[in-house]
């Protein structure tokens, strides 16, 4: 059965962020309320808040695209954050979800739930099979309780809760910041400062040789709809373009979108992470659905939003 979002009301969480505005971009189109909340009005750390607006609100459905996220640095840097703040937004928005009758749930995880040496392409039932990247090993914890949590309200409640797991994403809107941002942002900006400073090379982290997949925000969040109307399962589904490229292609590309014709120098002190992380496409293409956007045209998207904001906004 296909749950139907017209005259739905539908709550997007974290509606400011990459995935969530994407979301609600697409839902335009679905004939659905959008109810969002910024933190002024909610705080998704503090649960009685958090029960106190759906009470308010009374959302049929919810995405959750809340989360703080960031890059290996980030990660690796503050872990405590990246834990404890992570279990909190999801521990509170799927209980009070629960204690508000709310209809259909969508939890987002992240790709890197998944085994660091985890079998190529990575299929949704590799998950707790083998130890985690520790880079990023908090994240990935709090995002594999996500899931589990999900699961449980559905076995003890019959919940219609489900997960989605997407890959690497990018696109508008995404965090430029070299600090905390993750490979794609980060070298669009590198590229894009040594271009303007006509500086003779970029340096990127690491080998260059692990291979990422990358999926446009758009097309997430077209897939997520979609997951939203047509799939209702215990097991989590993955979200990826299918497709994988090495970190020098990927950087190659960038430069070549940005116009950067200097070298590539690579920080060999830097880690690299993962070898490998192409999770299996094949479950969600089994439902008749895939991606539209192509990888530079993707990033030549992404490098035009980027100066239409982050560049004017600097300059401002």
């Amino acid at each position: 059965m296909t749950y139907d979002l017209n005259r739905k009301r539908v709550w997007v969480a974290g509606h400011r962020g990459m995935v969530g505005s994407a979301v609600v971009r697409r839902l335009a189109g679905e004939g659905c309320e959008v109810i969002t909340a910024g933190r002024d009005v909610v705080d998704l750390m503090r649960q009685a808040e958090v029960e106190a607006f759906l009470a308010d609100a009374k959302p049929d459905a919810i995405v959750m695209a809340a989360a703080k996220v960031g890059g290996i640095l980030a990660n690796d840097t503050r872990p405590a954050e990246f834990l404890y703040d992570n279990l909190m937004i999801e521990a509170n928005i799927v209980a009070s979800a629960h204690a508000n009758d709310v209809e259909k749930f969508l939890f987002l995880g992240s790709s890197c739930i998944y085994p660091k040496f985890a079998d190529q392409p990575i299929t949704e039932d590799s998950l707790l099979t083998g130890s985690l990247e520790p880079t990023n090993e908090w994240y990935a914890i709090a995002k594999i309780a996500g899931i589990k949590l999900a699961q449980a309200y559905r076995k003890q409640y019959g919940r219609d809760y489900i997960s989605a797991m997407p890959t690497n994403l990018y696109g508008p809107g995404d965090n430029f910041d070299l600090t905390s941002s993750h490979v794609m942002p980060a070298i669009i900006r590198k590229a894009h400062e040594a271009k303007v400073s006509g500086a003779s090379s970029i340096t990127v982290w690491g080998t260059g040789t692990p291979r990422r997949e990358f999926l446009h925000a758009d097309d997430c969040a077209d897939a997520l709809v979609f997951l939203l109307k047509n799939y209702s399962d215990h097991e989590h589904v993955n979200v990826g373009s299918g497709e994988d490229v090495t970190i020098l292609e990927l950087t190659q590309i960038v430069c070549d979108v940005v116009g950067f014709t200097g070298e590539i120098v690579h920080d060999l002190s830097k880690p690299d992470g993962t070898p490998r992380k192409l999770m299996s496409a094949d479950k969600l293409r089994s439902m008749g659905w895939k991606p539209r956007v192509a990888l530079e045209e993707g990033i030549t998207e992404t490098y035009q939003w980027f100066l239409d904001n982050q560049v004017k906004a600097s300059a401002a």
